[in-house]
């Protein structure tokens, strides 16, 4: 509104996610809406590595960062993380700069591109069908706004074929958008796309209802081997 006259160095720190049973009023993974909004730039790191250097970016940045962690990936006893997220931090100042996605696992056949909690699910179904001889390019976003596009585009021009994984809702989502940007700059390039995420209800409380809703391993491994098979 100011034209650029006015900066507003804001970090906003919030907690996302499901997977422990805590229903639909504290399961939501709500980054999408926020990146609908022109200004705010989102954060969302999946190691400890990239939470210290992210944060201290966002603190220098003059916008207003929107900073989301995974419930997950927090290592609070009662709700155990992956390993994937325990990688060591050093104890001297450094930033990542956001914009810069994180290609986790190099691969030839497949990209799935993803953020948070299930870049570690993306990076266990990669493993798991490495050994089918499927050979799976992860990457890890790390920042929706801004969006590394260039990163997402290389990598499909290299495997073809693209599955986006996201905790948030399918409609009007980030795997929506992630899709939307690679057709923008090189259509030619998506000989097969999928797309992962939550449907459009309300974060179950019951378990197995809450496990069938929110995507793991198992899910992006079938959805890989469909865009494979698309071939």
């Amino acid at each position: 509104m100011s034209g650029g006259a006015v900066n507003v160095p804001l970090v906003l720190t919030a907690a996302v996610g499901g997977t422990y049973n805590d229903a639909a009023q504290h399961s939501q993974t709500l980054y999408g809406t926020f990146a609908h909004l022109p200004g705010l730039k989102i954060v969302v790191p999946s190691t400890a590595y990239d939470a210290k250097g992210l944060m201290h970016n966002a603190i220098r940045d003059d916008d207003p960062v929107l900073y989301l962690f995974h419930k997950r990936l927090m290592g609070i006893g009662w709700m155990p993380a992956p390993d994937g997220p325990k990688t060591p931090v050093p104890e001297t100042d450094y930033t990542i700069p956001f914009g810069a996605a994180d290609v986790k696992r190099e691969g030839a056949d497949a990209t799935v591109v993803t953020l948070g909690l299930h870049v570690h699910r993306a990076l266990k179904a990669a493993e798991s069908l490495s050994k089918e001889g499927i050979d799976v390019e992860v990457i890890d976003l790390r920042t929706l706004v801004p969006l590394d596009t260039e990163t997402i585009v290389e990598s499909v021009q290299k495997t073809g074929r693209l599955v986006v994984v996201d905790e948030d809702y399918q409609s009007f989502g980030v795997t929506g958008e992630v899709i939307a940007r690679v057709a923008d700059r090189d259509l030619g390039a998506l000989e097969a796309v999928e797309r992962v995420a939550v449907p459009d209800v309300p974060i179950p409380y019951a378990r197995p209802m809450e496990n069938e809703v929110i995507p793991d391993s198992d899910d992006i491994e079938a959805h890989v081997r469909s865009v494979i098979a698309d071939e």
